[in-house]
């Protein structure tokens, strides 16, 4: 087998790079296997939602140097304890600066291109201080910067990847340092054509660490995080949750999709799209291992996991025009595209079509989905209305939709709960409800008890 098919991928998201004892901890995880070559990494825990705080319009001037200087405190923690290196010193400066001076141009110009550059100084400062943090253990390693080589377009906030162009830099820039090193880059950020900073949307580090595996033609990505794999549902919801050690492209793209945290919902697709295996582990305690996600697996049971996204908006649309008419469809989906908004359920009458849209998916500043003149815009060619505060709970598994006794297994459970959609039969992979927030972890409590527990 050749070098190329036996690198590995490892990314190491907020809370396993939060301070030095975490990264040492990841280096170690690093070093113990040869041919993990790559490694991507988040900002250090709570730098992102500080940095999100520094784009926000009521910002006060006293907040915005207080919020730098807490950021400040979280580099400057994990670069003492390194015992200041000077060149990594240097780089961390020139970061918190870049910080200063770019919060300081949104006062006058609030700009997603400005926003995107200023999101993107956490993995900058993480990146230089995990490669230093490998360099201390004697290892040949150092922090390249994604964007040669992660191209996207120019949607700032939630930039979309160019799949060949990134294979074509990846193959001349980064494969060639490999061989003598290890790499340390970031996750989340990408550059568009003209070299200017973008971002793939909060989370996107995990689809980082995917895209660049897809362009290496690698073995393998390893997401660390701060969890032992993935569970048949949130331990938190269901203390009798059960680690899964092995799971289907297929399945895990419908968790992620509806809402297992372990996972962004695209980091899937690259890996789906070269084969590559997916293994997610806890950078705390890697020896309870994890999940091994793979194109095929030994078992395929109909209950998987109960997965909920929370935070969920269902859209309402009402007219006439659509009873025994063509096109409305079209028209709604048309304007929805232009404005990039994603659907995720839908289901029709004769004359109603109910959208569900997930706000979790705004872009990398927070910026919600349903703008006015999207509204607008809606409401020239039928009635609309929306509803907030609801949940989405996915039934994951296999021939969900072809094995008898799984409506009369689910229905039971939600008999006493209000339901506002039920989706099935598009995927054999899931049967998916939307309820109220409130009452989601009752739902999925009793899911998970009727499905896995009884």
């Amino acid at each position: 087998m050749s070098i190329a098919n036996q690198i590995v991928v490892a990314k190491f998201g907020g809370t396993s790079v939060a301070d030095y004892l975490a990264m040492s901890r990841c280096a170690d995880i690093v070093l113990a296997n040869q041919h993990t070559r790559v490694v991507v990494v988040s900002a250090s825990s709570g730098v992102t939602n500080l940095l999100v705080e520094l784009t926000q319009a009521t910002l006060e001037e006293d907040r915005r140097k207080q919020v730098i200087k807490e950021i400040a405190s979280i580099q400057y923690r994990i670069l003492d304890d390194l015992g200041r290196p000077e060149a990594v010193a240097a780089k961390i400066d020139s970061v918190l600066s870049q910080i200063d001076n770019l919060s300081e141009q949104l006062i006058l110009n609030r700009s997603k291109q400005i926003m995107d550059e200023l999101l993107a100084q956490g993995e900058q400062c993480s990146s230089a201080l995990f490669a230093a943090v490998l360099r201390e253990k004697g290892e040949s390693a150092s922090a390249f910067d994604v964007r040669q080589v992660l191209r996207t377009d120019s949607h700032f906030g939630k930039a979309e990847p160019q799949i060949e162009t990134i294979a074509h830099l990846v193959e001349g820039q980064l494969q060639p340092l490999l061989a003598s090193q290890r790499i340390v880059t970031q996750g989340f950020i990408g550059a568009d054509e003209h070299g200017t900073t973008t971002t793939l949307g909060r989370g996107g580090s995990d689809y980082s660490a995917a895209l660049l595996a897809e362009a290496l033609k690698a073995d393998a990505v390893e997401i660390w995080t701060d969890v032992a794999g993935i569970y048949t549902t949130d331990p938190r919801l269901a203390p009798n949750a059960r680690p899964i050690a092995e799971i289907s492209f297929n399945e895990a793209a419908e968790m992620a999709t509806f809402g297992a945290k372990v996972l962004h919902p695209a980091t899937i697709l690259p890996a789906v799209r070269q084969k590559i295996q997916v293994f997610v582990g806890s950078s705390k305690e890697p020896e309870r291992g994890g999940t091994w996600i793979r194109h095929q697996v030994s078992n395929e049971p109909v209950y998987r996991a109960v997965a909920v996204r929370r935070d969920q908006t269902l859209l309402n649309l009402h007219s006439l025009q659509m009873l025994h008419a063509q096109g409305f469809l079209a028209e709604t989906f048309s304007t929805l595209a232009k404005h990039k908004i994603s659907v995720d359920l839908i289901t029709t009458s004769e004359v109603n079509v109910s959208l569900t849209l997930d706000k979790t998916g705004s872009d990398s500043a927070g910026n919600g989905l349903l703008s006015e003149s999207l509204l607008q815009e809606l409401s020239q060619h039928c009635r609309v209305r929306v509803e907030d505060d609801l949940a989405l709970v996915a039934i994951v598994g296999n021939k969900i939709a072809s094995t008898a006794g799984v409506c009369r297994r689910v229905f039971e459970v939600l008999e006493p709960h209000n339901v506002r959609m039920i989706c099935q039969g598009a995927s054999p992979h899931n049967l998916c409800v939307l309820v109220a927030e409130s009452e989601a972890a009752q739902v999925v409590q009793a899911l998970h008890q009727n499905l896995f527990e009884g």
